[in-house]
Formats: structure tokens, sequence, C-alpha cells
């Protein structure tokens, strides 16, 4: 029988419902004894729905449960580090939504103290829109496929929709509760990490088009999150990174990523589905002297996907070792995160 592993959540939102209350309940030996959320409705409503014994208004009961093991935070990011540490502080094992936090600072001091307490798993819920791919990218990379890198082209849309009147001022346009964050920018970053590693320099330009907007009381609210971003990166492993992110270029395709080298390419097209984290893919690619891309069939042995909360669960039970995501690679994209905030705020190029 594998060791009984009891879990505290704080903060129910959708993705934590959607997946993470669900499929830590599928997992043999695993119990969900408590629920904390925005307000003491919320949490009844959770703990009724996936038949949770204790709810809270207050996340402090949860932290401070002896009884707990781990604690799953689905919250906002401007909790993320204060949680986190608190959590590790209490003696429990902690799986941290991501965007990972406000700020590199507030990353790399939840980084210092996990470091503490190497008996204890933290894990940030990994970017997952690459997860059936990333391998064979991986493998083909690490073979030599596509020689040395030159350039890394990508374009990320959500949406291809003009800019609209009265748009809606949602969590992420309020830099108070989301920090420095920008759109789908740091789950792409962390996925063109697993691939050709990290960047050293930035230089950013951003727009923000969609002001004002309009907040669940019916008030004109502006904010300073851009939601137009260019970006140009100098790769540590050679060549450069093109990067543009955007919610407001009408008419525009499909987000997509293509990666230039000496010998060949490779090309990431994706599809949008009723899962905004599960795209559908295609893996195109060609090497020199070839014509045309090529579709690349992904083998059954490399198909990843999403077992964010059996990786947690089975690094509580030292069965395997976390990777994705790791508290250090959570660091390395809020790095990046700050730095573009700082070269589009300074007009200069940032060295990461």
């Amino acid at each position: 029988m594998s060791e009984n592993i009891r879990v505290g959540i704080i903060g129910a939102g959708g993705n934590t419902t959607l997946k993470h209350i669900p499929l830590l309940q599928k997992i043999d030996g695993v119990e969900i004894v408590s629920v904390a959320n925005r307000s003491i409705k919320s949490s009844s409503e959770v703990a009724s729905q996936f038949e949770i014994k204790n709810y809270y208004d207050n996340w402090l009961s949860v932290v401070d449960d002896n009884s707990l093991d781990a604690i799953v935070i689905g919250t906002w990011p401007y909790l993320h580090k204060r949680l986190t540490i608190e959590a590790l502080e209490a003696g429990k094992h902690v799986l941290c939504e991501a965007r990972m936090c406000m700020n590199a600072d507030e990353a790399q001091e939840m980084l210092e103290v996990s470091q503490m307490y190497p008996n204890l798993i933290s894990q940030i819920v990994p970017a997952p829109h690459t997860l059936p791919i990333d391998k064979t990218i991986k493998r083909l990379i690490s073979s030599g496929y596509i020689g040395d890198l030159i350039n890394l082209r990508g374009m990320v849309t959500a949406g291809n929709d003009f800019p609209k009147e009265n748009e809606e001022f949602h969590w992420r346009n309020n830099r108070d509760l989301s920090g420095n964050n920008i759109m789908q920018m740091g789950i792409w970053y962390e996925a063109i990490m697993r691939w050709v590693g990290p960047a050293k320099s930035v230089t950013a330009n951003a727009q923000t088009i969609n002001n004002p907007r309009v907040d669940e009381s019916g008030n004109y609210v502006f904010t300073d999150i851009p939601d137009h971003l260019d970006v140009l990166c100098e790769m540590i492993a050679g060549g450069t990174a093109n990067l543009q992110f955007t919610m407001v270029s009408g008419m525009a395709p499909e987000s997509e990523m293509w990666i230039h080298g000496t010998k060949g390419t490779l090309v990431v097209k994706t599809e949008t589905t009723a899962d905004a984290g599960a795209p559908n893919l295609v893996l195109l690619g060609a090497e020199k002297g070839q014509k045309e891309l090529e579709q690349i069939k992904i083998p059954d042995n490399e198909v990843g996907g999403w077992r964010v909360e059996e990786e947690f669960i089975n690094a509580i039970r030292r069965e395997e070792l976390i990777t994705h995501t790791s508290f250090t690679d959570g660091v390395k994209y809020m790095k990046f995160t700050d730095a573009i905030y700082d070269s589009f705020s300074t007009g200069q190029k940032i060295i990461i």
C-alpha cells in the first residue's frame, strides 16, 4: 500500500477544480482533507462538489493543520510567495500554481527557502501546452537535427481579434495581483528553455491597446500590463530569438514557433482547442537539402502529457524526481519576465 498523503487546498480556481483536485483524488492513498477559497461560500461549494470534509475562509486554517502532509496553492500570484514559505516552514510539501509569483526577487526567496527544507517537495505547475512534443524536439536538437541555433522565431496569439471597446478587466491585468507577468509569455518561455535553453539578454517593446477596461462593478479601469509585446533575445546556446505576444492582432494566425539552425529547421504549429492549456500540435521539420517541410511523427514512447499531480505525489513518496517544474526553472522564467519589464520600461537592453 502506498504511503497515505493528506492534502490541503488553498485557492480553488479553474485549474485547481478542473485538474488538481480530481486528479489527486484518483491517486491511491491520497486524501484531500480541506479547502480554503476566497469566501466561506465558495469554499463550501468546492467542498460539496468534491466531498472534502473541511472548508475554511482563511488559508491559515489549512497551513496550521498539523495533520496535513502537503499544500496545493491555487491562488493568484500575489499570495504565492507567502503561502509557499509558510507551508514549507510548517513542514508541508508544496505544489504551487503557475505563475510562480510576482517577480524574480520573490521567486529567488521561494527557491532559497525551499533549499532549507530538502526533505520537502517544492514544485511549480508546469507550462502544459507543449508537453506532447517536448521530448521529440529535445531529442532532435540534441542529436544535431538543426545543427547550431541561428534563430528561434515565434508568434503567440491569444485569439485573433481586433482591439475591443470595454474589454473586461481581468485579474491578469492587475499588476497588484499578477506582478510582472504578461499574457502567455512565461509559459512559452518555459517551453523554449526545455528546447534550446535560456536567454542571456532581452530587448523589449510593449504596447497596451485595450484601455480603459471595465471591471466587475462596471467601472472604467486602466492597466499598464501590455497586450502586445515584441522581444529580441540573445540565447546562451548561441543565436537569437524573436518573439511576439499579442492579444490585439486581428486576423493573426495561430501561435507557432520556428527553430532555425545551420543544418535544419523545426516548426511547431498550434490549433486552439476548448482546453487553452492543450492546443492541437503539429511538429514539422526539414534538414538541409530538403525542399519543403515534412510532418514529424511523435513516437509513442515520447508522447508527453499532463501528469503534474502524479509527479508531485510520486516525488513525495521518493519514487521519482520533479522535472516539471522545479523552483530553479521557475526562477529562470521569472528573471526573464522581470528583464522584459525592465527593458520596455527603460528602453534598454537587459542582461539576465
